[in-house]
């Protein structure tokens, strides 16, 4: 019988160090010693800002999109962008990742409304949005978003991994800390859209004084029975 252990197959396997691993057991790839930088990647740096009233919903959010939070890469990116007749997403993280987002969600409204003749309840649009932030190749996102239906009006934030959370107002971006400091101390349970508006203007703008991710003007959005209106203002002026 003839020895395969001496083949030379067998041969140039011992010869390269590879006669004692097993076929099948899993290897380790390396990786590479250089990675990206995070400087390469366009980012919205940002302070988004939803507040819910009983009226509807105000979304607010800052300008600028940056590098890194080290450039001003664009002073005036429009971060909340409607995607239902009824509701509106803010754009967190990068540039990409939140576009693309965005794109997708907003095809799945179209073809749930094709089908179905009806307009996507806020519940179901956050669960689909939870649904492609976790599953999907969104980089680093963190949106807000904000609707109103037959049940009323909501506000979501959607973390990296697809949590989904509920909340009467919320914060997310680079500039976050110094947002919730000024909800908190002006957030009211009863406020009308207006007020609501100039608290979450107020979040924007105060933030921008200090996160440099931040700044350059701000977009609201205001999401109520007759629509969805947005408009940008430049440093704040005529807001």
């Amino acid at each position: 019988m003839r020895n395969l252990r001496d083949s030379e197959f067998s041969r140039n396997q011992r010869r390269h160090g590879v006669g004692h691993l097993n076929p099948t057991e899993p290897r380790l790839g390396s990786f590479p010693e250089e990675t990206p930088q995070e400087g390469d990647v366009a980012e919205t740096g940002t302070t988004t800002i939803g507040i819910k009233t009983t009226d509807g919903v105000v979304i607010a959010t800052d300008m600028r999109a940056s590098l890194g939070g080290r450039f001003v890469s664009n002073k005036t990116v429009q971060k909340v962008e409607q995607i239902h007749p009824n509701a509106v997403l803010t754009l967190v993280g990068s540039v990409g990742g939140a576009q693309s987002f965005i794109r997708s969600l907003r095809a799945e409204v179209n073809l749930y409304e094709a089908r179905r003749d009806e307009h996507m309840s806020m519940q179901a649009l956050s669960t689909l949005a939870g649904n492609f932030a976790r599953g999907g190749p969104f980089f680093a996102i963190n949106p807000i978003l904000g609707g109103i239906d037959e049940e009323g009006s909501h506000v979501y934030s959607i973390d990296p991994a697809g949590g989904v959370m509920e909340d009467d107002y919320t914060v997310t971006g680079s500039g976050l800390t110094v947002a919730y400091g000024t909800l908190e101390d002006r957030y009211e349970e009863d406020m009308s859209v207006e007020e609501a508006r100039d608290v979450a203007v107020t979040g924007v703008r105060a933030a921008a004084e200090r996160d440099t991710g931040s700044g350059n003007g701000v977009y609201v959005a205001e999401v109520t029975e007759a629509g969805v209106d947005i408009e940008g203002y430049e440093n704040f002026e005529g807001v």
